[in-house]
């Protein structure tokens, strides 16, 4: 068990990142950031909260984006959890021993201020992303 894990935010898949973002703040959620453009991923993000928890909305802008072809399994849904981690490389390591698989390799989120990220996948608890501090 990874004790230094520490939960940034759940990762929503929608399709239509103002439509969502307008039904979001009906339910009270406040937006904390800009929709960010992520080139690498080809998605658009946007973070809000409520009740100190921060949702990511995640919509993909492009049918080559890693996340397009989840639209048709997921639809409008959470879809990973974020944890921060203080060693990225340490951390995905010792979760690969443990059963997950890394499905990407460390690379910046611009969403993030830069900071590098890396999806894993586990087979019983579904997609997570590590953040590095």
């Amino acid at each position: 068990m990874i004790s230094t894990l520490k939960i940034h935010h759940i990762g929503y898949l929608v399709k239509k990142i103002e439509k969502a973002q307008s039904q979001f703040l009906t339910l009270g959620y406040q937006v904390v950031s800009k929709i960010c453009r992520d080139e690498y991923r080809k998605v658009d993000i946007l973070f809000m909260e409520k009740d100190g928890y921060r949702i990511e909305l995640v919509s993909p802008y492009s049918e080559d984006s890693v996340v397009y072809g989840l639209m048709s399994r997921y639809k409008n849904s959470p879809y990973h959890i974020c944890y921060e981690t203080d060693d990225l490389e340490t951390t995905a390591a010792e979760l690969c021993s443990d059963g997950f698989t890394a499905i990407d390799e460390a690379t910046p989120a611009p969403a993030i201020k830069g900071r590098r990220v890396q999806f894993l996948m586990g087979r019983y608890s579904g997609m997570i992303e590590l953040l590095e501090n």
